[in-house]
């Protein structure tokens, strides 16, 4: 006669199986919502002033090869974790770092302006585009302290033409969590895409681009 388990073995295999599933692995997007205003009194308004029909597209970004990966990459306050990074398996972008950059961006920019975003459609014979190339320099994220972001972006138009370059470097204070170093490199993301729709209006308009590095 075969001997049934006890409810005690049962118990323990049951919780030995729960501490190997572990945390389920979370995924943060850098776009924020269509609804949520990101800078007030920003270039959202260059859409009244901007004639249509406008298009943009961003080449492939170029990102530090520690960057080109879903995993989020932070570093810990303090002195002495100054060179050390941690590579967290349970925390994700929603697809790797350089490609979910590159589509905040594109559609916060193309957002603002009120132009279409042709960076994954493409575009038709004939249009011509503002194409930016935007390379970055540094992405830290603190834990729990902040987000710092450098970068530097050349615009030029589809069809020819000189191109203009800016450098651009932030900072995004941050809460406690993980939660929030994901909300404040969110809002990092959309001071840049900003800037960057400040550049593509000025140059819209012919007037100089303002590329002062922000704060």
């Amino acid at each position: 006669m075969k001997r049934l388990p006890s409810l005690a073995s049962l118990l323990f295999v049951g919780a030995l199986l729960a501490g190997c599933a572990g945390e389920p692995t979370r995924f943060y997007t850098l776009a924020l919502p269509v609804q949520v205003k990101a800078q007030p009194g920003g270039t959202g308004s260059a859409a009244n002033v901007l004639p249509a029909p406008l298009f943009v597209e961003f080449a492939p970004l170029g990102v530090p090869d520690q960057l080109a990966r879903p995993q989020f990459v932070v570093r810990h306050p303090g002195a002495d974790a100054s060179a050390k990074v941690e590579v967290l398996e349970d925390y994700r972008w929603s697809s790797s770092f350089d490609l979910e950059l590159r589509d905040a961006l594109a559609n916060g920019v193309a957002r603002r302006l009120g132009a279409v975003n042709t960076t994954v459609s493409g575009r038709t014979q004939g249009q011509q585009a503002w194409r930016i190339s935007l390379q970055v320099h540094g992405f830290d994220s603190i834990q729990d302290q902040q987000v710092d972001m450098s970068i530097t972006w050349s615009i030029q138009r589809t069809d020819g033409g000189p191109s203009s370059t800016c450098e651009w470097s932030a900072s995004e204070p941050v809460g406690k969590g993980m939660d929030a170093l994901a909300q404040g490199a969110q809002r990092l993301t959309a001071r840049a895409a900003d800037a960057i729709a400040g550049h593509v209006a000025a140059l819209q308009a012919r007037k100089t681009p303002d590329c002062k590095a922000a704060a």
